[in-house]
């Protein structure tokens, strides 16, 4: 079993964290966490107690309790260079939030840190087990559309009033929702060759920070991938548009584990996670005969506590990371590259 720690207990740490850690009692035991604000979740914080939680407000309270093997760092993204690196310097094994950090070279900077020291250190890229991700990666792999030609990815809300204007890049949505879908590219394609970036304010004109975005990822093999979030889309795209040489594969809804979080339906519930028949994605494709057919792909379901699962078998097991270094400095470029420029621009990578 894993003593771990939090620093952070706000919404994420409350809603795609701790939930999943529940169901693993016999991986984790949640020894501590540290906060500015213990006392906002008094009933979440009972909860913990009564299991042997200690909380407090000093993250020297981490640093110093030797029982610990890993620290999950859950606070805003501007702070988490800062932090990771203090408890890498304290020896901790370290599972961070995305947006990681706001630079490639902070990211190489803690990766060096990290295996210089023995350490653990990933981001929390949970999004890999989204129920419509782990569908779309069975459709790729059964080889129902052939070879891949083009993907779009989308991820859309409408928020029209929750502009922010000015603050660091790492809150911007590019940076928020881009992280987790540029990761999802990257672990399923690798690094691309080329990157073509619109990102814009379409909230506040006057704003400093981008709300939308669409990158285009070029690949040598004649394949393209759109990734594309707004915040201003009533009717949203679909979440998936796959299409090869040989078919197209279609899915409209995401992942229900949030929807059922934010009602408290919790991991373990009946029912949790789990897609309605009608919002299986469908594939259109041609067979060996030449037969065009359609067929609806029960979703596979998703468990962002496969993260945990994952990171207990790299830290008790010595098994690979869940997200290697190599896939974390590339979302890092790409991401950096996005607002290095002025867009709407185009980056050559050279892997």
């Amino acid at each position: 079993m894993l003593n771990i720690a939090y620093v952070g207990f706000g919404k994420s740490t409350n809603r795609y964290h701790i939930p999943y850690v529940r169901q693993r009692p016999d991986k984790f035991h949640i020894g501590r966490v540290v906060a500015p604000h213990i006392n906002k979740r008094p009933d979440d914080r009972l909860a913990l107690e009564k299991t042997g939680t200690v909380f407090s407000t000093d993250i020297q309270d981490i640093i110093a309790d030797k029982t610990l093997d890993l620290v999950i760092v859950v606070t805003p993204a501007p702070t988490h260079f800062k932090v990771v690196r203090q408890l890498l310097i304290a020896g901790k094994n370290v599972l961070v939030d995305k947006p990681v950090v706001a630079t490639a070279q902070e990211a190489t900077e803690l990766i060096a840190l990290a295996n210089k020291n023995g350490l653990f250190f990933m981001p929390f890229q949970n999004r890999r087990f989204d129920s419509d991700f782990l569908t779309l990666q069975h459709v790729l792999n059964t080889g129902y559309i052939g070879r891949p030609i083009e993907l779009e990815l989308h991820m859309d809300h409408y928020r029209p009033n929750d502009a922010k204007s000015t603050g660091s890049a790492m809150e911007t949505t590019w940076f928020d929702h881009g992280a987790h879908l540029v990761d999802q590219i990257v672990s399923l394609f690798g690094a691309p060759q080329a990157v073509a970036y619109d990102l814009r304010a379409t909230r506040d004109l006057s704003a400093t920070l981008s709300d939308q975005f669409e990158a285009n990822l070029f690949y040598n093999d004649a394949f393209k991938a759109t990734i594309q979030s707004s915040e201003t889309t009533v009717t949203h795209y679909p979440k998936w548009i796959l299409h090869g040489t040989k078919g197209s594969y279609i899915k409209h809804n995401i992942d229900q584990q949030e929807y059922d979080l934010k009602a408290g339906i919790m991991p373990g519930d009946v029912g949790f996670g789990q897609d309605a028949p009608q919002d299986y994605g469908k594939v259109t494709y041609y067979n060996q005969n030449n037969d065009r057919l359609e067929k609806f792909v029960p979703s596979i379901l998703g468990d962002y506590g496969s993260v945990y699962d994952s990171v207990f078998e790299t830290i008790v097991n010595k098994r690979p990371k869940l997200v290697s270094d190599e896939q974390l400095l590339t979302t890092m470029q790409i991401l950096e590259a996005g607002i290095a420029n002025v867009n709407p621009h185009i980056v050559y990578f050279n892997h």
